[in-house]
């Protein structure tokens, strides 16, 4: 990502304060970027990613919306509550930059 970029502000709002990315966003970005590399899906249920990050479904949607305001997620949710979520191609593109492994 382009620290020129306006968009790039945006990630920074979910670093602390000496710089490093939060550990809940840092993994959460790791689990979807995980999903987007695996040849069967592109996004994971919520349920599934609270249940591998560990999280309570109220905090990670917390953090998802956090993650999509940013632009790096998208959540989609059906009419009884079930939802998925994905990187968007400027997450794709700052979890490339992150984790440092070329998307399969």
């Amino acid at each position: 990502m382009n620290p020129n970029d306006p968009a790039h502000d945006k990630h920074c709002d979910d670093t602390d304060g000496d710089g490093e990315l939060d550990p809940v966003v840092e993994q959460l970005l790791m689990l979807l970027w995980e999903a987007a590399r695996e040849s069967s899906a592109k996004s994971w249920s919520l349920a599934k990613l609270s249940k591998r990050a560990d999280l309570p479904m109220s905090t990670l949607r917390r953090y998802l919306t956090q993650l999509q305001s940013a632009g790096v997620v998208r959540v989609q949710m059906d009419e009884e509550g079930y939802g998925s979520a994905a990187l968007t191609a400027e997450g794709l593109e700052l979890c490339e930059a992150l984790f440092g492994e070329p998307r399969m």
